[in-house]
């Protein structure tokens, strides 16, 4: 028997010194590549299991890292060790510190490779070729937003240089932050997870969800602040998440909430109405909502909800 369905993958793991983030973005002609290459945990590093992939490889690496404090390039070794399958095995793993290490077999189909630096890894198989790895790093190292993002235009790199030779099937993205867990009733430190597991287009659909994923988080965020009354925390993400995303009914919507509850009845005013501009549904909402009790008695709300 051959080797069963090979992950032909481009990959990143990298760690963000500036806000403790660890990811791993993929693309592969793969099914739901996004279940076995990345595996992420919050405070310890990323890794990408990839080429003959063992996913087994990711939770036992990050254990090394995390348990025994090894260097990615010892977990790597260790991991591999009595591997008979090492050299069809491709690794990428850098810790949260910004140490990174990555493994391409000598069996692995051309083209094969990776780069490394602080704070990344890219590696890929079956690659068009080695600018693949090289756009990828070129993009990351220069993009701006968020973690996420900047993966994400990562892989929009490899694919613009060719990508897997055997075209596009699945995409993900993954992230975690220590302490996010406490930023949100959900309880957990990982900040995004995206799955496009099959689609002709797979990176662009993963660009689309990213873009939805932004949004919903500043709401999350900002409903953090608000059983503790932090209202003034909540308006400030929310005036930058509308800043970013103009036009967006729901962020507004939230943002008057914030508004009108620390005292800025005016701005909440404005926000209310330029969310029922852009969707008039949200009318039955702000007649009911008690976050606009101190806009009761202003005739100018009330012509907005009558």
């Amino acid at each position: 028997m051959g080797r069963g369905p090979l992950k032909a993958t481009f990959s990143i793991v990298a760690a963000d010194h500036g806000t403790g983030e660890v990811g791993c973005a993929v693309q592969s002609r793969y099914f739901a590549v996004g279940t076995v290459v990345p595996w992420v945990k919050a405070g310890v590093g990323a890794v990408a299991t990839q080429a003959a992939g063992v996913a087994a490889f990711g939770p036992v690496i990050l254990g090394l890292l995390e348990r025994d404090r090894l260097t990615p390039n010892a977990a790597i070794a260790a991991a591999l060790a009595d591997d008979d399958g090492r050299e069809t095995r491709q690794l990428g793993v850098v810790r949260a510190d910004g140490v990174a290490a990555a493994h391409t077999g000598t069996a692995c189909n051309a083209w094969a490779g990776h780069r490394t630096g602080a704070g990344y890894a890219i590696q890929g198989n079956i690659l068009a070729g080695e600018d693949v790895v090289l756009e990828m790093e070129g993009v990351y190292l220069s993009a701006a937003g968020t973690l996420a993002e900047r993966l994400v235009a990562a892989l929009e790199a490899g694919q613009a240089a060719g990508g897997d030779s055997r075209g596009q099937q699945s995409a993900a993205v993954m992230v975690e932050r220590p302490g996010a867990a406490a930023e949100t009733r959900e309880g957990i430190d990982r900040v995004c997870d995206l799955r496009v597991d099959d689609h002709a287009e797979p990176i662009t659909e993963l660009r689309r969800l990213l873009g939805i994923h932004l949004r919903w988080d500043a709401l999350r965020r900002a409903h953090a602040h608000y059983a503790p009354q932090r209202y003034g925390y909540g308006i400030a993400i929310l005036r930058t998440a509308s800043e970013r995303f103009p036009g967006d009914a729901a962020i507004l919507y939230e943002l008057a909430c914030f508004e009108c509850l620390e005292g800025h009845t005016e701005d909440a005013l404005d926000h209310v109405r330029a969310a029922l501009e852009i969707d008039p549904s949200l009318r039955a909402a702000v007649t009911a909502d008690s976050d606009f009790d101190a806009l009761a008695g202003d005739p100018a709300f009330a012509a907005l909800v009558g």
